[in-house]
């Protein structure tokens, strides 16, 4: 039975990831160092050969996807964008402990910042997102791809439909890093499940 692999690399350093602030919907370009943080992974490690490329519409990923698969072009699917941090958007941790409501959320006592996304409704928008590149690879013979997205994105979508099951920490990458999947139709349309088989 054909199988598809499904590369999900995480975007490059910003300036808000240096300053430790929760960026969700800002549109921040890569930081000079992140650039040359990625052009220095691609000459140490051999990112794998695709047929095709999607991407959150976020610049940082498009910026990362065009660094290390400069030749390809980019299909941008909008659900794949970052979560909506709502009033903690821009702030770091140390800004908000004072505010009850950010210890809550952190605390996972409340699903949603204040006029942010809800975590349940986030789950189901990034699984939406790669049902939508996994049933394009399909329909058009596409065995293997890069997903470029963001760091929750990626944790928030194997916590849920990963295996091994581990929780969404665990499931953490570095920057231009992450995880190779496999999905097996006859799995994967049963149950939404794909297998995590390698590191990048």
């Amino acid at each position: 039975m054909k199988t598809y692999k499904l590369h999900l690399i995480r975007h490059g350093i910003t300036e808000g990831n240096l300053n430790g602030q929760y960026i969700g919907r800002t549109e921040l370009p890569l930081a000079p160092g992140g650039v040359t943080a990625l052009k220095n992974l691609t000459e140490k490690i051999e990112y794998p050969a695709v047929e095709k490329i999607y991407s959150s519409p976020m610049l940082r990923c498009r910026q990362t996807a065009k660094i290390i698969y400069p030749e390809r072009e980019i299909l941008v699917v909008p659900d794949l964008i970052e979560y909506d941090f709502g009033e903690f958007e821009g702030k770091t941790a140390n800004e908000l402990e004072s505010r009850p409501e950010y210890m809550e959320w952190a605390a996972g006592k409340i699903s949603a910042p204040p006029k942010g996304e809800d975590n349940t409704e986030f789950t189901k928008r990034i699984c939406v997102a790669i049902n939508t590149v996994v049933r394009d690879m399909m329909d058009n013979d596409i065995t293997e791809a890069a997903v470029f997205m963001h760091g929750g994105t990626i944790m928030t979508f194997l916590a849920a439909c990963g295996l091994p099951r581990q929780s969404t920490v665990q499931w953490a990458t570095d920057a231009g890093r992450g995880y190779t999947i496999s999905v097996t139709p006859s799995l994967y349309q049963r149950s939404g499940i794909v297998e995590v088989i390698d590191v990048i």
